[in-house]
């Protein structure tokens, strides 16, 4: 005899039928993603060679990009705390194209100076955070961007960072 209130009865098979129904699905939408990602890394994105003319020489071979450094003067800060007093000895170059190398060079007591106004401005407290040097590098490549104009400065990259 069966029971209507029986749990064993007709809705476990359509939920049964829904749940690999609902697996099915998911396998097939992972296997379509993960493909798709890999078409996309291998080939590019649609439409594109899959190479960047701009980095590619006569012969085929990836080209060096024209960029030239420019060695900024080091930076020596006290950093004065309540109880303790310490020093942040920092030193940086910037990453510009060769074409914009000079009038770079020519800017450095400018750049020198934001810098050290930056960094005079954060406090011991700032340097207990773990992305410091994220936002340093961010915040001083913004800045050093508007002083030098723009186009001119790719990058601020940070040769020595020492807190003692």
């Amino acid at each position: 005899m069966t029971d209507a209130t029986d749990p064993n009865t007709e809705p476990e098979k359509s939920a049964g039928k829904a749940g690999r129904l609902g697996l099915v699905i998911g396998i097939v939408l992972a296997v379509a993603g993960a493909a798709g990602g890999y078409f996309a890394t291998q080939g590019g994105l649609p439409g594109s060679s899959g190479t960047d003319k701009a980095h590619v020489g006569a012969d085929g071979h990836a080209a060096v990009p024209d960029l030239a450094f420019v060695e900024v003067d080091p930076i020596l800060i006290s950093l004065n705390d309540s109880t303790v007093a310490s020093h942040l000895r920092f030193r940086a170059q910037l990453e510009v194209s060769n074409d914009h190398r000079s009038e770079v060079a020519h800017l450095s007591p400018r750049i020198v100076d934001l810098m050290n106004g930056y960094l005079r401005a954060l406090h011991p407290a700032d340097f207990e955070d773990p992305l410091i040097l994220t936002r340093i590098r961010a915040q001083l490549l913004r800045r050093v961007q508007i002083v030098a104009g723009p186009g001119r400065v790719n990058d601020v990259l940070i040769m020595e960072f020492v807190l003692s």
